[in-house]
């Protein structure tokens, strides 16, 4: 049946363009990716409790809401971190290959069903629920040299004009500036002078609430069935304030005398920003750090250049004078890098292998012909993969790469056969093409199935290591499959076209002579090996020796070879984890970002430096004590130095810095599997007591245990439970006797203390929130709390220090659990010499020896899997 693509080589011809055409359209159509998209889907539920500490908002919100979500249809795990701040974070981890929309829609219905039990403050600042996106795509710092140009002004520039332009990008999944500090209409009170006139804050609260507000009058003189007019109009009101002069003017309170109490006869108004917990710089200079991640599915290069393409845009069109932008890390130039090697390996590959082919078989002509098969085969993939959902990435560029040498082989066979046929039978070249395609077309297919069959079985395997490797297997299989269907239509065709018959007389040209020789050497080598070979299968026990010795050698290597899912690579950044002394303020933890940032700059590998003080890298919270920074390193050609020679340099260079705990540590191999390479687990308390003290005395005896062993080099935890807190202790029977309610003490405290979203407005075509809160002088230290006075239900105020007392405490900055329970994360990585592999069943050990009854260990991201 194959005589006739040789009868019709045109036919042959076009089926090899077609494979060839609908490969080059699906080559500008699939995405370009570092890795397969391996990363489970996770669905992020996000909370704020102002004024709550982690414990409160762990026990009134957390606990809530993840005894709801638990058993979610697909999850696999669960975890939650509560800062100081009040803001809650808990991720929902489902299975790979679970619908993320799916996914989001049941943990929404989840929490839709214990929205009641949630503490009013916290329904009235939102309970968001988002399906989370993969690692990060890029990271921007905006900045400007005009002096008069502050943190909070570059901020919510960058938010007004800037965010909302970047998410309107196609494959642009999330986009945020890092910390919080949009525009807020500040209400600083003074408690001393509201003493003074008996004003509580719930006055204050409500006096902003009943005179800040949108109004809907309607019309006069619409027409109706008895009165039928000729004109009507619109009636407006202002609406709600947006400057401070209007809230310095609300009024508070109206004496009999006619007198008025405004206002900003208790407090000051100032037109700031709603949190000042987060301080970014990039090389020392305030910016706005934007964070963008990339939708799964779409061109990472693509969004990356239409998002440079945007931001030189809006730098013509919008920046003001003196305004900048900086690219702190980009995974493009990662991405682009390693795309470089692999495609430089292909093409390396390909000559290699029509180099071989030709010094075998000696003839240009029939060189041509197993080449040709390389791009047929290796482009006609393209479309298959377009048409399974895969990307082009590290993995399916490596299959292609091992393909060049295989894809070759059918043809070889076809181009060998005929040959002999024409040197044995003294035929044409068609007529050796006809009777060889008779005898090998069967084997052609048969070496291609089972070519093909090798590697498809791990495309069958589950998990994301399945497919991790799925997009590799598959796509060597369709290629072999291409060539081998190229091998019986075009193959055939070239060669009763190309070939010419055997001339007996071989020409002295200086090549023949040189594959003379060759053909010397080589049958020699031949006729030593095949001597060799029927001397052992002569002697039967000699060649089940040999099979069983190498099977024991290949099981004794498989013990031997250290395991780990995918290497650590070189990406061109370093991430810096900080933990200030417990009870930092943001201001100590700048202090050390901005050692370290001074220290980094320095180091010729390094390009730039960006640093977050009150921000958690490792488990992406906020908290005053903790800092996190980007080290972007200078292309691979300027710099000498590995990554992981920088990072010993670093900690090296920074092993002064006293004041806090710093580590340097690379980004993760597979964006999306948490934020740290190495390894991640979460110690367990399981006892029930909920004493964290206890839990971070076992993480830190636990840690230093891990320390010890010679197969991790590095381990380390942010779970401290010794930062330093104030329990308000209140006396009821006094409280009672003196007219004040605890739900109305706690309350007062909250909004004097933590602060109180009171009102919103209007500015900017932007929403921004009215916080009520003591002026940062009425609350420098614990003991002020009980010179604070509240109202008691007789309007006289009363102050704390009558009916309360503080007692120190310690507790957490953030508090950490996983599937319910609290746990320590640890992060840390394997030491030198040692593979992940090893590491991993280096914990276990060690778990197991030292844990106490109550603790355990479970794996989280990467080590996970």
């Amino acid at each position: 049946m194959f005589q006739k693509f040789i009868e019709r080589p045109i036919l042959s011809l076009v089926i090899s363009l077609f494979f060839l055409l609908l490969g080059i359209i699906a080559l500008s159509d699939l995405p370009i990716t570092q890795y397969p998209d391996i990363v489970p889907p996770t669905v992020t539920v996000t909370t704020n409790y102002t004024g709550a500490n982690a414990e409160v908002a762990s026990k009134a919100v957390v606990t809530t809401l993840e005894r709801a979500i638990n058993g979610v249809p697909g999850m696999t795990y669960m975890t939650s971190v509560s800062g100081n701040d009040g803001t809650s974070i808990i991720q929902v981890y489902f299975k790979v290959g679970t619908d993320p929309d799916l996914a989001n829609v049941n943990v929404q219905n989840r929490v839709s069903t214990v929205l009641d039990e949630l503490p009013e403050e916290v329904l009235k600042a939102g309970v968001s629920v988002e399906k989370e996106v993969t690692g990060m795509l890029m990271y921007l710092n905006v900045l400007s040299d005009d002096p008069e140009a502050d943190e909070k002004f570059i901020y919510n520039f960058a938010d007004i004009n800037i965010i909302a332009e970047l998410k309107r990008i196609e494959g642009v999944g999330f986009a945020t500036i890092m910390g919080a500090r949009e525009y807020s209409m500040r209400v600083w009170l003074k408690p001393d002078r509201m003493v003074n006139y008996g004003v509580s804050a719930e006055d204050v609260v409500q006096a902003i609430r009943n005179q800040n507000i949108e109004a809907a009058p309607g019309k006069t003189g619409e027409s109706s069935d008895k009165n039928p007019q000729a004109l009507q109009y619109v009636l407006r009101y202002t609406g709600k304030f947006i400057k401070e002069d209007e809230y310095k003017n609300i009024v508070v309170r109206s004496n009999p005398d006619g007198s008025m109490l405004k206002l900003q006869d208790i407090a000051d108004v100032e037109f700031g920003v709603r949190n000042y917990n987060v301080i970014s710089k990039e090389n020392g200079k305030p910016s706005a750090a934007i964070l963008l991640k990339q939708r799964p599915g779409s061109n990472a290069k693509e969004v990356i250049e239409n998002v440079k393409a945007k931001m030189e845009e809006l730098k013509k069109s919008s920046f003001p004078p003196g305004m900048y932008y900086t690219i702190g890390y980009d995974v493009s130039r990662f991405l682009d890098a390693s795309m470089y090697e692999v495609i430089k390996t292909l093409i390396e590959a390909f000559i290699l292998v029509s180099l071989v082919v030709f010094l075998f078989l000696q003839d240009f002509r029939s060189t041509l012909i197993p080449a040709l098969a390389v791009p047929v085969s290796l482009i006609g993939t393209f479309f298959f993969m377009q048409m399974l959902g895969f990307s082009i990435n590290l993995l399916t560029l490596f299959a292609l790469v091992l393909a060049i040498g295989i894809v070759v082989d059918n043809a070889i066979v076809v181009v060998e056969a005929v040959h002999v046929k024409m040197e044995t039978e003294n035929l044409s070249p068609r007529q050796a093409t006809v009777s060889a395609m008779s005898e090998i077309s069967s084997a052609i297919i048969a070496i291609t199935l089972v070519m093909s069959a090798v590697f498809i079985p791990v495309a069958f395997m589950s998990g994301p290591v399945g497919v991790f490797y799925r997009q590799f297997s598959l796509t060597l299989a369709i290629a072999i499959v291409i060539s081998g269907v190229n091998a019986l239509t075009l193959t055939p065709a070239l060669c009763a076209i190309l070939l010419k018959k055997h001339s007996h007389v071989k020409p002295n040209t200086r090549l023949q002579r040189f594959f003379n020789g060759f053909n010397r050497r080589y049958q020699q080598f031949e006729n030593s090996f095949q001597s060799i070979i029927t001397r052992i299968a002569s002697r039967r026990l000699v060649t089940i020796a040999l099979l069983i010795g190498f099977c024991i050698l290949t099981a004794t290597t498989n013990n031997i070879l250290p395991t780990g899912f995918i290497p650590g690579e070189d990406q061109g950044m370093i991430y810096v984890s900080v933990n200030a002394p417990a009870g930092a303020t943001v201001e100590r933890t700048e202090a050390v970002m901005d050692q370290i940032q001074q220290v980094a700059e320095k180091m010729p590998s390094v390009e730039s430096v960006s640093t977050l003080a009150g921000y958690s890298l490792i488990t992406e919270g906020a908290g005053a004590s903790f800092g996190m920074g980007m080290v972007n390193l200078k292309p691979w050609s300027e710099r000498s130095s590995s990554v992981d020679e920088l990072i010993d340099e670093l900690a090296n260079a920074t092993s002064h810095i006293k004041d806090a705990s710093v580590e340097f540590f690379a980004p993760p191999t597979v964006p999306g599997f948490g934020n740290a390479s190495g390894f991640e687990i979460r110690l367990i308390d399981k006892t029930g007591t909920g004493n964290l003290q206890e839990t971070a005395r076992v993480a830190n005896q636990f840690i230093d245990s891990l320390i010890a062993a010679p197969e991790i080099g590095n381990a380390f935890s942010s779970f401290d439970a010794s930062f330093p807190q104030y329990l308000i202790k209140v006396d009821q029977e006094l409280a009672a006797q003196k007219g004040v309610t605890i739900d109305n003490a706690m309350s007062n405290l909250q909004t004097l203390i933590g602060s109180y979203y009171t009102s919103n407005f209007i500015r900017f075509g932007q929403m921004y929130k009215v916080m009520v809160q003591a002026s940062p002088e009425y609350r420098t230290s614990p003991e002020d709390v009980l010179k604070l006075q509240v109202k008691n239900s007789y309007g006289e105020m009363v102050p704390y220090g009558s009916f309360a007392s503080m007692e120190r405490v310690y507790g957490p900055e953030q508090l950490t659990r996983y599937n319910m329970f609290t746990a320590a994360m640890i992060n840390g990585d394997a030491a030198k010499g040692f593979s992940s592999g090893e590491a991993i069943k280096a914990i276990e050990r060690v778990a197991a020896e030292s844990l106490p009854r109550g603790f355990s260990v479970e794996w989280s991201g990467m080590t996970r899997e």
